[in-house]
């Protein structure tokens, strides 16, 4: 994949981190007072660290699985790994990651999942 998106999608995903933990802070005060203790780091480093169990309860499970999901993205990205589809290892199509920076599957294997779990 070609260097030069994988940055700009790099830079797309550590962005897309800010928003949510800005997000949670301005609209959450327990999730505002948990990031205040914590030692100061950027943004991007908040959600990587061991989320303990307050966190958990004070942000939203939607809110934690796309924290979750950004962080495996950008952890295939270190790998060499991003872009490739986790369950049929073909490259997932560049308009899909810029729609869906996380995105883990290609559309096919994305939809025969969700039809399965109909």
């Amino acid at each position: 994949m070609d260097k030069e998106f994988v940055e700009k999608m790099k830079q797309s995903l550590i962005d897309l981190k800010k928003e949510i933990i800005t997000n949670l802070i301005s609209g959450n005060e327990d999730f505002k007072q948990i990031v205040e203790e914590m030692d100061p780091k950027d943004f991007a480093d908040i959600a990587s660290d061991d989320i303990d169990r307050k966190m958990i309860e004070a942000i939203g499970t939607q809110d934690v699985k796309r924290l979750k999901a950004i962080d495996n993205a950008l952890s295939r990205i270190q790998q060499g790994k991003y872009g490739l589809c986790v369950k049929c290892g073909k490259k997932i199509p560049q308009d899909r990651l810029e729609a869906i920076p996380y995105a883990l599957m290609c559309i096919e294997c994305k939809t025969a999942e969700e039809r399965r779990n109909r």
